[in-house]
């Protein structure tokens, strides 16, 4: 009894422990089955989260790239519109700048050198400081054509033995000899000899000057020169205008801008770019207006100048030494600080 209830006993685990093995058995596939479900469902859940995020960052950084790009190149071109805009003022002030200098040398050279009523005397420098012409210019003679050549006097004259020269009759002698003439009646004669070269020994309280003639260029105004100067025209006269930079203005027996020879005569123009610094050439208060005043030009400004006044010489010696000295003298207004004078003026021949 005892053995079979054992045995039975036995039995009876075993079929307990089969049956719960079984009801485990099919806890364990029911569970294996739902954790499958739900892993599938999780594995998409998980991949398509992965996928859209993936795709909405995807998204996110493109956009992002694409408005980086985009305010970049609104910005490059707005610096390119910035810079372009620079280049065009600088250009445009460039323009303006030349222009303002261009009209600065102009009024410069009508207020210095020339004047717009020929009923003043002479002298166009001065006329903005002083109430006359300044530069130059002769207002008498106005009957006669200021554009009429001087006529050379015919085959009458005697040749100067120092020189060689001729010397036509009316034409004064080159040796010095001619008392001081201020006023003539009418514009000179011929007197150059076509032969020679000339040269002018201009003597100052400032020292010597030597000037080279162009006759070739100018003979018109040449032959004024010389005619003046051997008449003792310049002699004893002052330099009346001297504006620093500029020029040296002499040549009015009155100091004033308003003396003249009681005559004018005709232009014999440079081309433009001619004038440098140590030229020498004539003032005057408009076309062919020309008489005794000249200046030196001693500055850029003077060299500026248009060509709009006969050039008859260049400064050859003592313009660092003489020719500083007389423009020390200038002042803005053109008043001299002091006097600058001219003792004499000797003319040479070679």
């Amino acid at each position: 009894m005892g053995v079979w209830s054992a045995a039975n006993g036995h039995h009876c685990r075993r079929e307990s422990f089969i049956g719960r093995s079984t009801e485990h058995l099919e806890h364990a596939l029911i569970t294996q089955e739902l954790t499958q479900e739900l892993g599938s469902e999780v594995a998409g859940g998980v991949a398509a989260g992965t996928v859209c995020c993936r795709y909405r960052l995807a998204t996110v950084g493109t956009n992002k790239r694409e408005r980086q790009r985009t305010n970049k190149a609104i910005k490059d071109q707005q610096v390119a519109k910035a810079e372009t805009r620079q280049k065009t003022r600088r250009t445009a002030l460039i323009v303006v700048g030349s222009i303002v200098a261009v009209f600065a040398i102009v009024l410069i050279a009508n207020t210095f050198i020339g004047g717009d009523d020929e009923t003043v005397t002479t002298d166009t420098v001065a006329n903005a400081y002083a109430g006359d012409d300044t530069v130059a210019g002769d207002s008498s003679d106005t009957s006669a054509d200021p554009t009429a050549e001087p006529q050379p006097v015919e085959t009458d004259g005697e040749v100067f033995a120092a020189t060689g020269e001729f010397v036509p009759d009316g034409c004064p002698s080159p040796d010095g000899s001619a008392e001081q003439q201020q006023s003539f009646d009418a514009r000179p004669p011929m007197c150059l000899d076509s032969t020679l070269s000339y040269s002018a020994l201009v003597t100052t309280n400032k020292g010597e000057i030597t000037i080279e003639l162009d006759q070739e260029k100018a003979p018109i105004t040449v032959n004024n020169f010389v005619f003046l100067a051997r008449n003792q025209y310049f002699s004893d006269t002052t330099c009346h205008r001297i504006i620093p930079g500029f020029v040296v203005q002499c040549g009015d027996p009155t100091a004033t801008g308003g003396g003249d020879p009681g005559y004018k005569f005709a232009d014999e123009l440079p081309a433009a770019g001619e004038y440098q610094i140590g030229s020498i050439a004539m003032a005057n208060s408009g076309p062919d207006t020309n008489g005794s005043q000249f200046f030196i030009i001693t500055g850029d400004q003077g060299a500026a100048l248009p060509p709009q006044y006969t050039l008859f010489g260049q400064v050859a010696t003592g313009f660092d030494e003489t020719v500083v000295q007389m423009e020390a003298a200038g002042t803005a207004s053109g008043s001299p600080s002091e006097p600058v004078e001219i003792q004499s003026v000797v003319i040479s021949t070679i």
